[in-house]
């Protein structure tokens, strides 16, 4: 009797036991496979299956039962099985021993997955038959076995929200939340379920997805969707309002920068002077202009835009306030100017090479690394390439830029561009 624990331990049959393990973990049962092709496999083997298969007569006549073909050595199974007397049923147990990993039925595991998903879109489609598109795209995005819970959480959250739409009573998204997902933060905006529920509140609208943030937040409170409108702020320092309404009267009155919600800016707008307003990147510039007394009206976003920033030049825009717009001359802040450049035709103010150069040879410490492709291969390009270090809205040489008089300040190069009321 052979000895199996040699044979599965032996390396040069290694080849021949994966070969099997991949035809079991294909589906086929051990009791239906016929013969093995192997791809490569060592003399050594060769000559330990041919002396176990054939016969004398074979080997008188130069025959085996064990040929190569063009695709590898053909070994037939059942006669290996009987020559190593290891009956059929012992064939899944020895191989898993040899190869060292269980046979997973892949094709078991395939229609268990395929019945899986259709199980689970059968179930999305009687949920959510008023969101065709959405649900559309969620079986074009398709899923793994393990998110089909996930899956199926979001499909119950989006049917259990949207069928109650448009609320009489406006609700808020973490409260909607809360109540349909058990998490107030589920259909946070910048989470997937979020992007969700913006879909299909688009879809029940009839309209394109919005894709600036405060359009997302102005669909949604048509259907009486509230999302925060109360923690992200933009300082407003020395505008001159020309109306009478609450935050008119608190711009007046203010003697210091004044932080304007997303809540302020929609729901009792104030009423700007035709005065260009300077919105710069970083709160330090208001403090510098606290410090120096400047009488320039200027705002600030606090980097990266959101809702409120957009917000604020929207009103601007649509009450025919001049824009000039400063950011720090990095990778973030030249994409943040290009945007508000783009979308709202802001002067950009202090962001040309003519800064750079100002700025002599104590820009800042920090490299200033790659720069958006639209940038690298103009004059401000260029010249920050040659400084090679980011120069930032505190450097004296732009803050005497920013904060200087009507009288005294240095014209920047202008370029304007339409404001757009489209989405981008």
């Amino acid at each position: 009797m052979a000895d199996l624990d040699l044979i599965a331990a032996d390396p040069d049959l290694a080849p021949l036991w994966q070969a099997v393990h991949d035809r079991l973990s294909a589906g086929k049962a051990p009791s239906d496979v016929a013969t093995i092709t192997v791809p490569a496999l060592s003399p050594s083997a060769v000559a330990a299956l041919r002396s176990w298969l054939d016969t004398p007569a074979q080997r008188r006549r130069g025959r085996t039962s064990v040929p190569h073909t063009p695709h590898g050595l053909k070994v037939p199974l059942r006669p290996l099985l009987d020559a190593l007397d290891l009956p059929v049923e012992q064939l899944q147990p020895f191989v898993e021993r040899a190869i060292g990993s269980k046979v997973v039925n892949r094709k078991s595991g395939r229609l268990e997955s395929a019945l899986l998903r259709q199980e689970l879109w059968d179930y999305a489609a009687a949920r959510l038959p008023h969101l065709p598109l959405l649900l559309a795209r969620l079986k074009a995005t398709g899923f793994e076995n393990d998110a089909a819970p996930e899956i199926r959480r979001l499909v119950d959250a989006l049917c259990a929200l949207t069928r109650e739409l448009p609320h009489q009573r406006p609700r808020t998204l973490a409260k909607l939340a809360h109540d349909h997902a058990g998490d107030p933060h589920y259909f946070d905006l910048a989470t997937l379920p979020g992007q969700r529920l913006v879909s299909a509140v688009a879809e029940l609208a009839g309209r394109p997805e919005p894709a600036r943030p405060d359009r997302i937040r102005a669909l949604l409170a048509e259907f009486g969707i509230i999302a925060d409108r109360l923690s992200a702020t933009v300082l407003l320092h020395q505008v001159r309002p020309t109306g009478d309404g609450p935050i008119d009267r608190r711009l007046r009155e203010a003697t210091a920068p004044v932080a304007l919600t997303l809540l302020d800016l929609t729901l009792s707008p104030p009423r700007l002077a035709p005065t260009p307003l300077t919105v710069v990147e970083n709160p330090s510039i208001l403090e510098e202009a606290l410090a120096r007394a400047s009488t320039l009206p200027l705002a600030c976003t606090s980097g990266q835009l959101r809702a409120v920033d957009h917000a604020l030049f929207q009103l601007a825009v649509d009450q025919g306030v001049p824009l000039r717009y400063a950011g720090d001359l990095d990778t973030a802040g030249l994409q943040i100017a290009a945007t508000v450049h783009q979308l709202y035709g802001a002067e950009l103010v202090a962001m040309d090479a003519a800064i750079v150069r100002a700025t002599g040879s104590t820009p800042s410490a920090v490299p200033i690394g790659a720069l958006p492709p639209a940038h690298s291969s103009t004059e401000l390009g260029r010249a920050l390439h040659a400084g090679g270090r980011i120069v930032y809205q505190e450097h004296d040489a732009v803050l005497d830029r920013l904060l200087a008089t009507e009288e005294a300040r240095v014209p920047d190069s202008k370029a304007h561009a339409p404001a757009h009321d489209a989405d981008r």
